[in-house]
């Protein structure tokens, strides 16, 4: 995929109530603005990479991008996993995003419990790929310590350039 790494930002919006609730594993969402703009060749599937939640230390993480299949979503989401335990819940706050691989296409499970392993394996899987120098090095980009004044407005399509954030968010 030509563009990853893929940078984005919004503010986090109450998904489905699933995550935490159904799966034990909470996830924050963006907006449809967020979702409705994302470039062609990122296809539906889980993703790994870091993400930051406001002015907070930056994580690792893992997302789905698509229909959630399990559950016939009629609507695309971006649900991201944040891999650290918070100690509440952040709705309203800025979640900046780095998408920096891809781990699987999105499937149908004939349990939640198969469901449930298989995000398991795929935060493991995440954990051990974003320590590689490649990846590890984006924890640090400055995508995640420079205001949002600092930043373009315009959308770019150049996914290598940091500096800007892709989707015009």
């Amino acid at each position: 995929m030509k563009s990853l790494p893929f940078f984005c930002r919004g503010e986090v919006i109450r998904g489905f109530g699933r995550g935490s609730k159904e799966l034990g594993i909470p996830t924050a969402n963006f907006p449809d603005s967020v979702v409705d703009n994302l470039p062609p060749d990122i296809r539906t599937g889980i993703y790994y990479g870091w993400a930051c939640v406001g002015n907070g230390e930056v994580c690792k993480m893992v997302m789905s991008i698509g229909w959630n299949p399990y559950y016939k979503n009629t609507k695309k989401s971006m649900e991201t996993h944040v891999i650290h335990k918070f100690k509440e819940d952040f709705y309203g706050e800025i979640l900046r995003v780095v998408m920096v691989g891809y781990i699987r296409s999105e499937t149908t499970f004939d349990s939640l419990e198969a469901l449930i392993v298989a995000i398991n394996n795929d935060i493991e899987e995440a954990k051990v790929k974003l320590e590689l120098p490649e990846h590890r090095k984006l924890k640090d980009d400055n995508f995640f310590t420079s205001t949002a004044s600092s930043f373009s407005d315009s959308a770019t399509t150049t996914a290598s350039t940091s500096q800007t954030i892709i989707n015009g968010h």
